[in-house]
């Protein structure tokens, strides 16, 4: 009794995530038979993944909450972003050009996962075709994302610039942000002057949008950042 009552639970387990949605009770329980899952825990504070890492394995958190690092390739600003259960993390790196993790991931609160070795998922993708459906629909719909965010209308003011900046360089579109970054450092991604640059992160501050600090932002709300102002820069309106 207690194995079927563990078998149940890996059931459910695996039902919170998109891979696995769709498949029929004889599906899973023939995935459950015989896909060899490891399963991982780590303290808070502990190290996931370390960017760099080779990407062989996909990594499902099942319990607990977990910080993403991902720092700027000139090491000048890095964002941190917390998600919780259920969640995975860069499948699409298991595949194509580079295949390392690009961000480090460390527990924030008891973490618990299930990982599936890139060899195994690779044999469910050719057995179970809602499985391989369900792959191609998480990856298409990565690239479409990008792909949508790379031709949107460039923003005319720079309180937005500075928007778009923040959602632009989250992983997750909403929940808490920090951004570890110099004024200056943002003044120069924003090709604007330090001077204007404070004056909008201000002006976003005084919104309830963010909050400052030294080298430092804190973002309460990242999907409240999608909203433009819909206001121009004075330049560009007397251009």
């Amino acid at each position: 009794m207690e194995t079927q009552s563990h078998v149940f639970q890996l059931y459910d387990k695996l039902l919170q995530f998109p891979l696995f949605q769709g498949l029929g009770y004889n599906d899973l329980t023939q995935i459950v038979a015989h896909t060899k899952f490891d399963f991982l825990k780590f303290n808070p504070g502990e190290t996931i993944v370390c960017k760099g890492t080779v990407c062989d394995r996909l990594y499902m958190l099942t319990d607990g909450l977990m910080e993403m690092t991902t720092v700027a390739d000139h090491e000048e600003y890095a964002v941190h972003e917390w998600t919780e259960a259920p969640a995975t993390f860069q499948l699409e790196r298991l595949f194509g050009l580079h295949q390392q993790f690009t961000n480090q991931y460390t527990a924030t609160s008891p973490c618990s996962f299930i990982t599936i070795d890139k060899h195994e998922l690779m044999r469910l993708t050719e057995t179970f075709v809602v499985f391989r459906m369900n792959l191609m629909n998480v990856l298409t719909t990565h690239i479409q994302k990008f792909h949508d965010q790379q031709w949107a209308t460039a923003p005319l003011s720079l309180d937005d610039r500075i928007k778009r900046f923040f959602t632009s360089h989250c992983l997750i579109p909403f929940g808490a942000k920090r951004f570890d970054i110099l004024m200056k450092r943002l003044s120069n991604e924003m090709n604007d002057s330090r001077l204007d640059t404070s004056q909008a992160l201000n002006r976003l501050q005084h919104l309830g949008l963010l909050t400052l600090s030294r080298g430092r932002i804190e973002i309460p709300k990242i999907e409240c950042l999608a909203t433009p102002t819909g206001k121009a820069d004075t330049q560009s309106e007397t251009a």
